[in-house]
């Protein structure tokens, strides 16, 4: 019967969008946490569809997906307050090198690669890292941020020194763009598809393609250490289902990007649309499978943290397990 029903909830989605006819409440489902990195987007979309589509109910779980505190995901994952969030490998990074050392653990690469980079106006001229001299540039003042861009422009001939650096912490892109600023640090999966929907003509170059360092995994689904301890055959079952949320947005990325919608009504339904095209090819890429992160990939932007003196210790492959994605 639960299986019957199961099926039934997957075909009402896959033939009317993102209607879900969802199972009543079932106390002997294991309730999990998840607390999300930003308001919901295309980043989080497989985790609302395992929960819409009954991924997760199938394995025992009940799941809650929560927006961020004001100290992120991480600080929430470290105290126990959540069983998983979404973080980045550099927020990582600077959780273990801390003199008091974060209990949190990545567990699953939501995305294989790093889709961010800078987008301009076309009529700022600034086509490579070294067009930035001069410019006005949209800062969080953040010193692993800055160093990325150091890299980048000095790679490309230019000076760091004779970028123009404006504190911003910029929600909004299209407008920044179009206001006090020249240039912006975006993921392109969400802002770079939001700028072509909404008509801009823009430049955009990517870390990634400048040195492959830089493509080091953001996002990430992180847990804490003694959840993981304590409940590895759950954290086993969370992410085979999550992992089959994004598999099916890969495959359907318009019912995907109405079922984000669905879970938050304020997303413009034409970017979800055209992000999810986007990511689809992004989420498990080259990849064997979803999730899985690359030791030496990992290793590496940890080696050039610590080379620029960004971290104090030299972390390796610390951080990141595959083991629950088994």
């Amino acid at each position: 019967m639960k299986r019957f029903l199961l099926l039934f909830v997957t075909l009402c989605f896959a033939l009317s969008g993102c209607f879900v006819v969802k199972p009543p409440e079932n106390p002997e489902l294991k309730k999990v946490t998840v607390v999300l990195d930003w308001i919901p987007n295309t980043n989080h979309t497989g985790m609302y569809l395992a929960k819409d589509l009954g991924y997760y109910a199938e394995v025992g779980l009940d799941v809650e997906i929560i927006q961020p505190p004001e100290d992120g995901a991480v600080a929430l994952v470290a105290g126990g307050k959540a069983d998983f969030g979404v973080s980045f490998q550099e927020e990582i990074a600077f959780a273990l090198d801390a003199d008091e050392p974060m209990p949190v653990t990545a567990v699953a690469a939501i995305l294989q690669h790093n889709t961010s980079g800078i987008i301009s106006l076309k009529d700022k001229g600034i086509t490579s890292p070294k067009g930035l001299e001069g410019k006005k540039y949209a800062t969080w003042d953040m010193p692993v941020e800055k160093a990325i861009l150091k890299s980048v422009i000095e790679s490309d001939g230019g000076s760091f020194d004779k970028v123009k650096m404006i504190p911003s912490t910029v929600t909004d892109v299209i407008t920044a763009l179009q206001t006090n600023v020249d240039a912006v640090w975006i993921y392109y999966g969400w802002d770079g598809v939001a700028a072509e929907v909404k008509g801009l003509d823009t430049n955009y170059f990517d870390f990634r393609s400048i040195n492959p360092v830089l493509d080091f995994y953001t996002p990430i689904l992180i847990s804490g250490n003694d959840f993981l301890k304590n409940n590895g055959e759950t954290a086993k079952k969370f992410l085979a289902a999550t992992a089959k949320g994004y598999e099916y947005a890969v495959a359907n990325p318009k019912e995907a990007a109405e079922c984000l919608v669905r879970n938050a009504p304020e997303t413009d339904l034409e970017i979800a649309i055209k992000s999810q095209e986007f990511l689809s090819g992004e989420y498990i890429a080259e990849a064997e499978k979803w999730g899985v992160i690359d030791p030496e990939r990992w290793s590496g932007f940890y080696t050039w943290l610590f080379e620029r003196g960004l971290t104090k210790k030299l972390l390796g492959t610390a951080g990141f397990t595959n083991e629950y994605l088994k």
